[in-house]
């Protein structure tokens, strides 16, 4: 039993190792060269959580488009987060980041999980104090910095790594670009389904499928579902269970789904949308396009399910069964 647990720990690493070197940040064995390859090696690295037991990677998990495989991500004394932790690819240019769009820019971004308490939990001054302990950083720093580590520095060469994992190799942006047969013929009619009857182009819309606004679908009711999303942020109360957009990029993979990971698999967020009333009734100012079903039956649920699909990398490939 030890040796097939040990076989599948070398195998899931050896898959994180082909994910990773799909984004070709790394160039070798002398140490990162520049921003993004030092905050490739700070990405990975449980040094950033106070008792050196996760990294950002742990949540961020690059098999699964750098998403989680739980609803809540476990922090530091295996402490349950508040949201579901989303994929971080394709995140160049988006104005706002976080569920409740809390974060302005990626730097911020990289911030704030080391710092929170329930996630890695350490101080950034402490976290540039290890930094600038050892060596090895301290000659990375120097390379690419021309100093030592600061939070200004640790920040950019996190967000600049996070700003190389963009995605755009998948069947669908093939069809795209002219290959006919890259898409099904099951995805092709669900792409029409996509702009069409399931009226999924109205939020999910761009190159990247976010319109990067916020929206309340109706999951919030102030009983069973609490969480406020941008309201926490803002404290408008006109943005009481408003949530970002996320993008679509690599949606195969990034499962569980919405900002508390209660649908398990495509099919279920397909059927909630189809008819949001029948899973929650309650959703307290949900936006009035989601107030008529959808009336998709169960052949377009399973095209469109096909198309988003067909929005996946191929580098993810390997994790979608």
């Amino acid at each position: 039993m030890k040796l097939r647990k040990m076989i599948f720990i070398l195998l899931g690493m050896l898959c994180a190792g082909v994910i990773i070197a799909g984004f070709n940040t790394s160039k070798g064995s002398d140490g990162p060269l520049n921003k993004a390859q030092l905050g490739e090696k700070l990405f990975f690295d449980p040094l950033l959580s106070k008792d050196r037991s996760i990294s950002c990677a742990s949540c961020h998990i690059p098999q699964f488009g750098f998403a989680d495989t739980l609803a809540f991500s476990k922090g530091i004394h295996h402490t349950p987060t508040k949201r579901n932790t989303p994929g971080i690819t394709n995140l160049s240019g988006r104005p706002n980041f976080f569920w409740d769009g809390r974060a302005a820019s990626l730097e911020d971004q990289a911030l704030q999980p080391i710092i929170n308490p329930d996630e890695m939990g350490l101080p950034i001054e402490e976290a540039v104090q290890r930094l600038n302990e050892q060596e090895s950083y301290r000659l990375y720093f120097q390379q690419v910095f021309n100093g030592p580590a600061t939070t200004k520095n640790v920040l950019q060469a996190i967000a600049a790594f996070e700003r190389t994992l963009e995605t755009a190799n998948s069947p669908y942006d093939r069809y795209i670009a002219g290959n006919d047969s890259a898409l099904t013929a099951s995805a092709i009619r669900g792409r029409l389904l996509f702009i069409g009857k399931a009226n999924c182009n109205n939020c999910h819309s761009g190159e990247d499928f976010t319109a990067d606004r916020f929206k309340n679908i109706g999951l919030y009711n102030g009983t069973t579902l609490t969480d406020p999303g941008r309201y926490e942020a803002t404290k408008d109360s006109t943005h009481l269970g408003f949530f970002k957009v996320p993008s679509l990029r690599n949606v195969a993979v990034t499962a569980p789904y919405m900002h508390n990971g209660m649908f398990k698999t495509l099919k279920e967020v397909i059927a909630y949308y189809n008819e949001p009333n029948h899973i929650v009734h309650d959703g307290i100012n949900r936006d009035l396009s989601l107030n008529k079903p959808l009336n998709l039956s169960a052949a377009e649920m399973t095209d469109l399910e096909n198309f988003l699909v067909a929005l996946t990398d191929d580098r993810f490939k390997v994790t979608h069964h």
